[in-house]
């Protein structure tokens, strides 16, 4: 049985500089027939231009698993945490409420 288990088992990788993450605070979902493409945008305020930061591609399948797993982690720390508050706004708050930028 324990061997078994060690056939199943995955062993997943995590360098130093894929560990520190980076920072999003816009994500730009799309798709087509055959993948979505998640893109992790950081938006600073009073700039006018933003850089994606990364790419993620997955089959409609994964993207479906992925939506499930942000659903139960969510319910967890909700439960844990209470309920997250966001905002409801028709479009991005480009100046996030702050001053802005001067050169």
């Amino acid at each position: 049985m324990e061997e078994q288990q060690n056939e199943n088992q995955l062993n997943i990788e995590l360098s130093e500089e894929i560990a520190e993450g980076i920072f999003s605070n816009l994500a730009i979902i799309t798709h087509s027939n055959t993948e979505f493409v998640l893109d992790f945008i950081r938006v600073m305020p009073g700039l006018p231009k933003a850089k994606v930061k990364s790419r993620i591609i997955l089959t409609p399948e994964h993207a479906k698993r992925l939506l499930t797993a942000l659903e139960d982690n969510i319910q967890k720390f909700e439960d844990i945490n209470g309920r997250i508050k966001t905002q409801q706004e028709s479009s991005f708050p480009m100046g996030f409420g702050g001053p802005t930028a001067q050169a």
